[in-house]
């Protein structure tokens, strides 16, 4: 049996987004930028495409702003947004768990002069909102933080950080990287007074390599990329047609039904942690199975004695497909800075993985992943004990 829980890395695309796609590539393959019947075929899709996406964030579809994907979209929000607003102060506030797209922007803006304030949680992965209150100067140019973690589902309480941001100072901008977030948890830009949103669409049954920036109307921002002035001027360059079509299609169908498929997620997820840490040695991390908010869609185990990467490859020769941490990472042997922020004894640090569902997960895959975890962990075993 072949069972892919490695769903936060990437998500199979939807039959019918494969069908968007494919009809962008056979059908409506002009330049949006043409002036002929196949580019205004083209930048139709485009329209049509913002508009969906735009109405599930409830905003303006000149807000939406198409990117390559996620990491691109946090570069631009953090780095651009920064820059643009360097005047006012060249403080920026982030949160310790954050992905690589943002820390290492946040690492570029140290090296230009700016002071990054690195903000810690607690032990399900949450920050302070009085923390972040305290950490908030009038030089304070940006705020970013993730909606949901990537690595063990701690979900932030987004709005009351937006509301927090804007009353202590109203020129703060709010940046926050929704990949893990969209799709599966309502997030509602004005609402929440997010300034910028970050999103990437193979999270959500998507294709690779497409994304947006949510950048609200009031913000000031430089353009990303330059050249022939596609999309306002502010990402220039052929835009990809087949992704944005693919993406809204994804956005269109997921958004339509989140309730009713966190709800499921959530218990599968719950059906996994609740047997999982039956076994000898296993403890679950972040929020769930806790009364505190988690991701519907993220399990984090870690097995004391056995190293993560020794575990994936022994579960993936059993068919069950599962990550160490972020898959950005997942090829570089570093130590997991949301694993330290939430307190794992350094034992286990090395040896945490993690189980991602989607809505093509089923009960049945969840307890075959179960027994092949039991039957690996116990052959390992063997050659851990002295």
């Amino acid at each position: 049996m072949e069972c892919y829980l490695d769903n936060s890395a990437t998500t199979r695309c939807l039959p019918e987004v494969v069908e968007a796609v494919a009809n962008c590539m056979s059908e409506t393959y002009g330049n949006p930028s043409s002036m002929h019947k196949k580019g205004v075929e083209a930048e139709q899709v485009m329209r049509t495409s913002k508009e969906i996406i735009a109405k599930t964030l409830k905003v303006d579809a000149k807000e939406i702003y198409f990117t390559s994907g996620g990491t691109e979209s946090d570069n631009w929000a953090i780095l651009q947004g920064t820059r643009a607003a360097k005047r006012d102060g060249m403080h920026v506030i982030t949160t310790r768990i954050e992905h690589a797209a943002v820390l290492n922007p946040m690492k570029q803006l140290e090296k230009e002069g700016f002071e990054v304030t690195y903000l810690g949680t607690d032990e399900y992965g949450r920050i302070s909102t009085e923390e972040l209150k305290n950490a908030i100067r009038p030089d304070t140019v940006l705020v970013s933080v993730m909606g949901v973690n990537n690595e063990i589902g701690a979900v932030e309480p987004v709005a009351e950080i937006g509301e927090l941001i804007k009353k202590c100072n109203p020129k703060t901008l709010f940046h926050v990287d929704g990949v893990q977030m969209y799709g599966k948890l309502p997030i509602y830009p004005k609402r929440m007074k997010i300034d910028m949103l970050s999103v990437s669409g193979h999270k959500i049954h998507g294709p690779k390599g497409i994304g947006i920036l949510y950048i609200s109307e009031k913000v000031k921002i430089t353009p990303l990329i330059l050249g022939g002035g596609q999309q306002k001027g502010m990402r220039s360059g052929t835009d990809n047609v087949p992704g944005i079509a693919g993406f809204a299609k994804a956005a269109e169908i997921l958004c339509a039904k989140m309730e009713e498929d966190a709800k499921r997620m959530e218990k599968l997820r719950d059906l996994f942690l609740s047997e999982a840490v039956k076994l000898e040695g296993v403890t679950a991390n972040g929020p769930a199975l806790s009364p505190i908010p988690a991701a519907p869609h993220i399990a984090s185990i870690s097995v004391a004695g056995v190293r993560a990467e020794v575990l994936l490859h022994a579960l993936e020769e059993k068919g069950v497909y599962i990550s160490a941490g972020s898959a950005c990472a997942s090829n570089k042997p570093a130590v997991s800075e949301t694993l330290k922020a939430i307190g794992l004894p350094k034992e286990l640090l090395d040896s945490t993985v993690r189980f991602s569902f989607s809505i093509f997960t089923t009960e049945e895959e969840i307890r075959y992943a179960l027994a092949s975890l039991q039957e690996v962990l116990g052959t390992l075993r063997k050659y851990t004990r002295r």
